[in-house]
């Protein structure tokens, strides 16, 4: 059995500026470069084999905090990054409301199928072991409802630098 800690980037300045990240790389800010220190501290008694990250700045970066108080190397894959919000990306989230979404942002069932890919890739790459997984908060949110068999919508939301345990 696979032991996966699914983990949260720490707050970003779109988050504080509520803006729709999507797939942009992001920048912590000091809160949340705080918030992913707190998390370390919580998870450095537990010994990881792999620590694997999104490709997008802010999950690499709040991976890094983490992996380097293990002395371990960050492992990344597109299969974490967040959901691709196409038009609708770097746009103020409160403008958005009532809105329909483009044509070119990521539908659901193509999320959950790269969810599947990535806890499929996660059990071939490492069986047995303890991974920890820096992700973003609708990505983390469809590899639990795939996890689960769940709808995504029945998926609670997941805080900056928050994670769940799932047992692959």
């Amino acid at each position: 059995m696979t032991t996966l800690y699914l983990a949260r980037h720490g707050q970003t300045t779109d988050n504080v500026a509520q803006i729709m990240q999507g797939q942009r790389q992001g920048q912590l800010t000091p809160e949340g470069e705080s918030q992913i220190g707190i998390l370390a501290d919580n998870l450095a008694n537990v010994r990881f084999d792999a620590f694997v990250s999104s490709d997008l700045r802010r999950a690499i970066d709040s991976c890094s905090i983490i992996a380097r108080r293990h002395d371990m190397e960050v492992l990344t894959t597109p299969l974490l990054r967040e959901r691709d919000w196409g038009d609708f990306t770097g746009r103020y989230i409160p403008d958005l409301k009532g809105l329909d979404f483009p044509d070119n942002v990521e539908k659901i069932d193509d999320m959950l199928h790269r969810a599947e890919e990535f806890l499929l890739w996660i059990s071939d790459n490492y069986p047995y072991q303890t991974v920890l997984a820096m992700g973003h908060g609708i990505i983390n949110k469809a590899i639990q409802a795939v996890y689960h068999h769940k709808p995504i919508s029945s998926i609670p939301r997941m805080l900056n630098a928050e994670y769940r345990i799932l047992n692959l």
